[in-house]
């Protein structure tokens, strides 16, 4: 007997009407206030302030040699921050939504956040080239432009874009507050693992938190783009569809070879050209049982009887005909052989 929970994973017998989030005022000062947030990081590490200083305290603290017991857990743990781990379960999720309910929106705009994130994250760690802890040369040090790729944090990035595309995407105010805390849950928690490892410092981590919450805050700029992507799309699967409806299967006979092109419909059929009727072919021979006088008339005939029965079987044939099959030559002169006498009425005795 199936239950609400089971009917609910069934496809929506049409397309819902989902409300796309608008850029608000509150979403406009919000990502006003997070921009702010990030240049003041970014200045604070290139000037090497106190929050370098703080860096290289919570690194000399050695988190890692604190609590070893921990060790291998977060080391499980932070694969949840992990770009492609993260993406190919949301994409698995977001694709089965994406089906249920006859839209494109949620893997695209997975997609375009993916996106995102790569070009501006990628960009600053390029560009800025910090060296992470364990490869640092100097302490109190901010370690930048030395071929570094570590500032901001690609994990703590990630895990808020990725976790948060779920509350992104909620179609109701009850599941986007859950879906909202567990993301906060997960990134909070990946950006602190990184530190505790030793892979990052504090202000990467508070810069990739930053980095991914810019780019939630300016998605709904990208749904113009996503949508004309999306009719692009459904578009062209329509007319792939409607191409292959129009084409339509030759009925062959039982044993024929099947055609290898098919004609469209509303095309008229080929039609079927006449068989050939078959020819037959005059006797070759002479009748048995002939006279001598039919046979003095056929041998003045002969040359040209043998130049059609020549020319007959020269021509092309439509197909073999069976002995059984051949009509019968009903013989011209008489039955008896010819050395037989008429009989007489005397009887002739021994």
């Amino acid at each position: 007997m199936r239950t609400d929970i089971f009917a609910r994973l069934d496809r929506e017998p049409e397309p819902p009407k989902i409300e796309i989030p608008r850029m608000s005022r509150t979403r406009l000062a919000l990502f006003g206030g997070t921009s702010a947030f990030y240049v003041a990081i970014v200045v604070a590490v290139l000037v090497s302030s106190w929050l370098v200083t703080l860096d290289w305290k919570v690194m000399l603290f050695r988190p890692y040699q604190q609590w070893p017991e921990v060790h291998a857990t977060l080391d499980y743990f932070v694969v949840l921050g992990q770009r492609g781990p993260t993406a190919v379960m949301v994409a698995a999720w977001l694709g089965w939504r994406s089906w249920r309910q006859h839209t494109l929106r949620p893997l695209l705009v997975l997609g375009a956040a993916l996106l995102l994130l790569n070009v501006t994250v990628g960009a600053v760690k390029i560009g800025l080239g910090r060296l992470g802890p364990h490869y640092a040369t100097q302490i109190g040090s901010a370690e930048l432009f030395a071929g570094g790729d570590i500032f901001p944090s690609g994990h703590t990035a990630n895990a808020v874009v990725t976790w948060g595309i779920l509350s992104y995407l909620a179609t109701t105010p009850r599941a986007r507050r859950y879906l909202s805390a567990l993301s906060a849950v997960v990134a909070l928690g990946v950006g602190l693992t990184t530190v505790y490892l030793g892979t990052h410092w504090l202000s990467d981590v508070l810069l990739g938190w930053a980095a991914g919450l810019l780019i939630l805050l300016g998605l709904p700029w990208c749904e113009p783009v996503i949508a004309r992507a999306e009719a692009m799309i459904l578009g062209a699967r329509d007319a792939l569809w409607a191409r292959r409806r129009r084409i339509l299967p030759v009925p062959v006979a039982v044993g024929a070879p099947r055609p290898a092109i098919y004609p469209q419909r509303g095309a008229p059929a080929p039609e079927a050209e006449p068989a050939a009727e078959p020819v037959a072919a005059e006797p070759v021979g002479e009748p048995v049982g002939a006279g001598t006088g039919a046979a003095a008339t056929g041998g003045a005939a002969a040359g040209g009887r043998t130049g059609n029965v020549r020319a007959t079987l020269a021509q092309p044939r439509p197909h073999a005909v069976a002995r059984s099959e051949r009509m019968p030559v009903t013989p011209a002169g008489s039955r008896r052989p010819p050395h037989a006498r008429p009989y007489d009425g005397r009887l002739t005795g021994g």
